[in-house]
């Protein structure tokens, strides 16, 4: 990729209008989870927004900084917040909706960086010095990961009851997957 920061923005600036499209499936769809120990869709998304605050745009400070920046634990973050669709857990919507200010706040700074930032080190707890391009690249893969798990969990409302077309999905039908 030639350009990685206009690369990535490309991904980063069309994440929240699909967010909200999923936001505004069935609340009962959106909080199930695929398979035990994985992310309901809501889940995905409160995850997503903690990353936007929490996570990537504090980390492109600090690499421009030369700077450590300290971990994250997203079991932790979740913890810290009331568990999704619970009383006090905002809805859906309004978590898209937090979610496209939060972005677009964070694509200002994305808009601040040039190329010759691309090699800026910050210092990872784990693991050790990390670039601004590395950094860049597992937003745009998380934020992409993430969007693609809250599909995949919202799918499984639907196949075990698509009857004889179920074998169409049996890459992503968990019911169907071993367990290992």
């Amino acid at each position: 990729m030639s350009d990685i920061i206009a690369t990535v923005r490309s991904v980063l600036v069309g994440a929240p209008d699909r967010w909200r499209a999923v936001a505004a499936i069935v609340p009962e769809v959106l909080a199930r989870s695929p398979e035990p120990g994985e992310g309901s869709a809501l889940q995905c998304l409160q995850h997503v927004v903690a990353t936007e605050r929490e996570v990537f745009p504090p980390r492109i400070r600090a690499c421009l900084a030369g700077a450590a920046f300290g971990p994250f634990d997203p079991d932790e973050t979740a913890a810290a917040e009331p568990p999704a669709g619970s009383a006090g857990a905002p809805d859906a919507p309004a978590l898209a909706a937090r979610l496209v200010g939060m972005r677009a706040e964070s694509l200002a700074v994305l808009d601040g960086l040039r190329a010759s930032d691309l090699g800026a080190v910050g210092i990872h707890p784990r693991f050790g010095e990390v670039t601004l391009e590395q950094l860049l690249n597992t937003w745009a893969a998380h934020d992409t990961m993430h969007i693609v798990q809250a599909e995949r969990a919202l799918m499984q409302a639907f196949i075990p009851a698509s009857g004889p077309w179920r074998v169409f999905f049996t890459d992503h039908d968990v019911e169907l997957k071993p367990r290992g």
